[in-house]
C-alpha cells in the first residue's frame, strides 16, 4: 500500500477548501496548493526512461520545485549542502535557537515579511554583538541561520535555528579565538539583548505604519494598546537555547540536511487519511521520554489551514548567512580562518560534476537509463513500443 502524502490530502480536500475560503487565501497560498497537487503528475509533463540493457521502462513526471512541497525538498537540500560543505571549518559547531514569545507570534502571522525579517536581524545582531564583546569571545563569528515558523503540531511558532562555528577571528584579523569546548556565549545575555533589539525595532515599525492589525488584534493599531500588549513581554525572559556542540563536520551536515529545507510537516509523519480526518505523529515537548511521541487527528480542512499558516511571502529568504559567512566576503573570511587555524585551504573540487540529466540506474539490472520520449504538460506518454516488450531491448 502506497504511503500517504500531503499531496493526497490537498488533491482530495483542496478544491473544497478553496471554495469555502474564496477571497481569503493569498495568491502565494493558492500557488502552493496547486504546486503540491500537481507535483510529479502529468499536469507538469515528464519523460519516459528505458534501460539500454534489459529494456525496462518507467515514467518520470516533473516535480513542482516549490519550496513548500515535501516531495521536492530532498533534492534541493542535497544541492544546497554540496555547496555548503566547502564552508565548514575544522572546529566544533554550536546550535543556537532564538524563539519569539506567543504575544509576538500573533502579530507575526499578519505581518510575516516584516516580523520574520526583524527576527533574523535582531537574532543575528545579538550573536555578532555579544561574540565581539571582549568580556565574552572577542571575535567576529560566522552564522548560518534558518527560519522555521512551526511547532511539531504545525502551530504557528516562529523561531530561528543557527549553526555557529565555535570561535572567530579577532578584530585585527591576526588570531583565531576558540570558544570553550562546551560553551559558546551566555544565553541569558543573548536573550536580554535579543529582547531589547527586537522590541525597540518592532515599535519603530509600528510608529512608521508598517504593521497591519486585523481581526482579534485590530485594537493594536492604537499605539497605547500596542504598548500595553508588549508590557508583559518586556518583563519576561526571552528563550534563547544553545545545544552542545556537534561531533564534527559530518554531524553539522547531517543536521543541516534535516533543517535547512524542512517544511511544516513531512510525508513520513502522516499515518492515515480517511473520513475521520488526517492522522499524524508529532512531538509534545512538555513531556519526556516515550510520552513525547504523540498522535493527532484533525479534519482535512484544519490540516490544510495549519499547513498554509507556514507559507512564506514571495521572495522571502529563509536561509541567511552573517559575519564570516556573509555575502561576497565569505571566501576571503574562510580563507583567513583556515590560515589562522593552520589547516589546508579549501580543496579544489576535483569530483566530476553530476550531469544535468542524471537518472537512477535501472531497478531491474542496474543498467543505464536513457530518455526515449518526453511529453508536455497535461499529456500522457505513449505506450511502449511492442518491439521493446518482445526483445527486451531499446530500439536505436
Amino acid at each position: 500500500m502506497r504511503a500517504i502524502e500531503v499531496a493526497d490530502i490537498f488533491r482530495a480536500a483542496g478544491p473544497g477548501y478553496r471554495a469555502a475560503h474564496a477571497g481569503r487565501l493569498s495568491l502565494v497560498q493558492l500557488k502552493v496548493m496547486t504546486a503540491i497537487e500537481t507535483c510529479r503528475t502529468a499536469a507538469l509533463g515528464g519523460h519516459v526512461e528505458a534501460c539500454e540493457d534489459c529494456g525496462h521502462f518507467r515514467i518520470a513526471y516533473n516535480s513542482c520545485r516549490n519550496r513548500h512541497c515535501p516531495r521536492c525538498q530532498g533534492a534541493a537540500a542535497r544541492t544546497w549542502l554540496s555547496e555548503r560543505e566547502a564552508d565548514l571549518l575544522p572546529v566544533g559547531y554550536f546550535h543556537v535557537v532564538f524563539t519569539l514569545p506567543a504575544e509576538i507570534a500573533d502579530i507575526a502571522y499578519q505581518n510575516k515579511a516584516a516580523i520574520y525579517d526583524l527576527l533574523f536581524k535582531a537574532a543575528s545582531e545579538t550573536m555578532l554583538t555579544i561574540a565581539a564583546d571582549a568580556k565574552h569571545l572577542g571575535a567576529r563569528i560566522g552564522i548560518t541561520a534558518v527560519l522555521h515558523t512551526w511547532g511539531s503540531a504545525m502551530t504557528h511558532h516562529p523561531h530561528v535555528h543557527m549553526i555557529v562555528p565555535g570561535g572567530g577571528i579577532t578584530p585585527d584579523g591576526t588570531r583565531w579565538i576558540s570558544s570553550r569546548p562546551a560553551f559558546l556565549l551566555p544565553v541569558r545575555v543573548l536573550g536580554a539583548l535579543f529582547r531589547r533589539l527586537f522590541l525597540s525595532r518592532l515599535l519603530t515599525l509600528h510608529d512608521a505604519g508598517r504593521l497591519f492589525f486585523g481581526g482579534s488584534i485590530a485594537h493594536l493599531a492604537d499605539r497605547r494598546a500596542f504598548l500595553r500588549h508588549l508590557s508583559p513581554v518586556r518583563k519576561k525572559r526571552w528563550v534563547v537555547y544553545a545545544k552542545p556542540p556537534f561531533a564534527g563536520p559530518e554531524a553539522v551536515l547531517a543536521y543541516l540536511s534535516r533543517y535547512t529545507h524542512r517544511v511544516a510537516i513531512s510525508n513520513r509523519r502522516l499515518l492515515a487519511f480517511d473520513e475521520s480526518g488526517v492522522t499524524f505523529r508529532y512531538k509534545d515537548y512538555k513531556r519526556d521520554g516515550p510520552e513525547r511521541q504523540r498522535v493527532m487527528t484533525m479534519s482535512a480542512d484544519a490540516f490544510i489551514r495549519r499547513f498554509l499558516l507556514h507559507v512564506l511571502p514571495r521572495g522571502f529568504h529563509r536561509i541567511r548567512h552573517y559575519g564570516l559567512l556573509a555575502g561576497s566576503a565569505r571566501k576571503a573570511s574562510l580563507a583567513l580562518a583556515r590560515r589562522l587555524l593552520e589547516v589546508a585551504s579549501e580543496p579544489a573540487n576535483d569530483n566530476i560534476a553530476e550531469p544535468d540529466d542524471y537518472r537512477p540506474p535501472c531497478p531491474c539490472c542496474g543498467g543505464h537509463m536513457i530518455i526515449i520520449e518526453t511529453f508536455e504538460r497535461w499529456q500522457q506518454p505513449r505506450a511502449p513500443p511492442s518491439t521493446m516488450a518482445t526483445t527486451g531491448k531499446v530500439l536505436a
